[in-house]
């Protein structure tokens, strides 16, 4: 275990598999601070060819300014100065990577601590991305039964899609964790349970620490009184965040889902189901109807995924920069301040 390490740390999986949970335990650790969804890291590296020459001062400058001001970045949840923020990033190194850790050190700086992280459930689809700008990266898939996953997407107001949509973004996911895993080796990539962290938080956390290279912190489990001064209550789907851990809302798919969505969702996703240790109900064959719809928004998908993966290979041919991040190190912390 290395307690100076400060690599960063990106959390992930299905959406309503547990990650804001998560990502409040994790900022509750003294070393670690992690905040809310920001949406400027994927945002940035999609409109990263706008801002040209980043050796140039001026264009700095613009990235940086993008980056504090635009309207769906969401860097205002940081609360840090942004002519502070752009004003580092102008002095920083010309890269993408390193005005995106530049932005997440002044967030630990802020909150006296050495390392930071970042939540966005969608970044099982951008891994590739993460490790182009952050290669020393650590990255936590949070797994939750994907029933339950996908009973709890269909409820969300901001959810535009349909049970196969939601059924084939779990699929996704666990796919995707299955070949980062081998591919990223035990020190980089990390996969846990989403009934194991509230079933038994202490040593789900423990573990988890052992991967991070930190000192487990019994804070950890008490991040709920964080979430009840950051997570607003508006946001309903979060207030579970607000409560001590606990298995409440496990198995709760038998009684969201109607019984044709639950025949579906268990055929299609029962062999990645019994990989993870999720014990199958024995629900029926679902319809041929539902089935060839499925497959076919599963192909459509597979189709969308290819062409986006091939239009940032050439992206990536015409970057003026490299995109790494060259701030390595841990954060300064020499002027620690009280937890907000």
């Amino acid at each position: 275990m290395n307690p100076q390490t400060s690599r960063p740390i990106f959390v992930l999986g299905c959406p309503r598999s547990g990650t804001t949970l998560l990502q409040q335990m994790l900022h509750s650790h003294r070393r670690i601070a992690f905040p809310s969804e920001t949406r400027f890291v994927h945002t940035s590296y999609e409109a990263r060819h706008r801002f040209g020459d980043l050796e140039r001062e001026w264009n700095r400058r613009a990235l940086a300014e993008w980056i504090t001001r635009g309207g769906d970045t969401k860097f205002r949840v940081l609360e840090l100065d942004a002519e502070d923020v752009i004003e580092e990033i102008v002095k920083g190194p010309p890269t993408l990577g390193s005005a995106l850790a530049i932005v997440f050190r002044a967030y630990a700086r802020q909150h006296g601590k050495p390392r930071w992280g970042d939540k966005r459930p969608s970044y099982f689809r951008r891994v590739p991305m993460l490790r182009r700008m952050f290669p020393d990266a650590q990255f936590v898939h949070l797994v939750r039964d994907g029933r339950d996953a996908v009973s709890s997407l269909m409820r969300m107001p901001w959810f535009e899609g349909d049970i196969y949509a939601a059924a084939l973004t779990w699929r996704e996911a666990v796919d995707t964790g299955k070949r980062l895993a081998p591919r990223l080796g035990s020190g980089t990539f990390y996969e846990l349970r989403y009934e194991d962290l509230v079933a038994d938080p202490e040593p789900a956390l423990v573990r988890l620490c052992a991967f991070l290279g930190e000192e487990y912190d019994a804070e950890m489990t008490k991040a709920y009184r964080h979430a009840r001064r950051t997570v607003p209550s508006a946001r309903k789907w979060h207030l579970r965040t607000h409560e001590e851990p606990n298995t409440r809302n496990v198995g709760a798919w038998r009684d969201r889902l109607k019984g044709w969505e639950a025949d579906l969702v268990e055929h299609v996703l029962a062999s990645r189901l019994l990989d993870h240790g999720y014990a199958l109900s024995g629900a029926a064959r679902p319809g041929a109807a539902e089935l060839a719809r499925f497959h076919r928004i599963a192909a459509h998908r597979w189709r969308s995924r290819h062409a986006h993966a091939v239009l940032d290979r050439f992206a990536q041919a015409r970057e003026p920069n490299p995109v790494v991040s060259r701030v390595r190190g841990p954060v300064p912390v020499a002027d620690r301040q009280d937890e907000s």
